[in-house]
């Protein structure tokens, strides 16, 4: 455990950030199986569903939560599924 002062804020900052990445990577985990449950109830609920993860996906990578390089393969992963039901 820290003794000075900066350091103990920093503890407690450090776990505030974890927590909320935390959620949001559960949010996003949940929107994507989400998508994928989508797509075997037809093209419109998936259509929905695959706005819905693009955004999130990219509103991860705004937050610093995914490397843009992952969040490009996964919404091209995402796509691919799409595609084949549309």
């Amino acid at each position: 455990m820290p003794n000075i002062k900066s350091a103990k804020k920093r503890v407690r900052v450090t776990k505030t950030k974890t927590l909320r990445n935390q959620m949001l990577k559960s949010e996003l985990k949940t929107v994507i199986k989400k998508f994928n449950a989508s797509l075997s109830q037809g093209k419109e609920a998936a259509s929905e569903a695959y706005a819905l993860v693009t955004k999130k996906i990219d509103q991860a990578v705004a937050k610093g939560i995914l490397h843009k390089n992952t969040a490009a393969r996964k919404k091209s992963q995402i796509a691919a599924k799409f595609n084949k039901v549309a």
